[in-house]
């Protein structure tokens, strides 16, 4: 089952979340983590991206899972969802949920809450990757819970 909600991926009732990463090439600590990323920084503090930067380099479309720090849930999900000049496409968005879904069940997880991958900055159109990922999850997610987020800031933070 998949839905589609409003809101905060990180506020999320599910075992593990998705992180829309990179390729991971260059180190962590050069980036200045935007959108889900930045926000999983700040709430989840570094643990989770010491334990990915020791994955490596990663192919275009995989995912890797590390602790989700001091978040609530079991894990974080890191797809790597943009290539080398920080782009997304159908095929990277599809290849990012099907891998999600595939260490989802290595880990034992039965629920996600996944970003609009590529959406961000990858610079694909948000509509279009909502789409492309929504297909890919119904058709891969069988008996896990799935949640697509669609970032929406909350009153308090639009406000100057």
């Amino acid at each position: 089952m998949v839905q589609v909600v409003e809101g905060d991926l990180l506020d999320q009732r599910v075992d593990a979340i998705v992180n829309a990463w990179n390729r991971n090439i260059i180190p962590w600590w050069l980036l200045l983590p935007q959108g889900v990323s930045g926000a999983i920084k700040r709430r989840a503090g570094l643990q989770p991206f010491r334990e990915l930067a020791r994955v490596g380099p990663m192919p275009l479309g995989t995912a890797v899972v590390t602790s989700a720090g001091r978040l609530p849930h079991k894990g974080i999900i890191h797809v790597a969802g943009i290539n080398l000049l920080w782009r997304a496409s159908e095929q990277s968005i599809r290849g990012s949920a099907a891998s999600a879904i595939a260490r989802a069940r290595e880990h034992g997880f039965r629920s996600l809450a996944f970003p609009v991958i590529g959406a961000g900055s990858g610079g694909f159109d948000e509509a279009r990757a909502l789409e492309v990922l929504r297909a890919a999850l119904e058709a891969g997610a069988g008996e896990l819970e799935v949640t697509v987020v669609r970032y929406r800031r909350a009153d308090h933070e639009a406000r100057p």
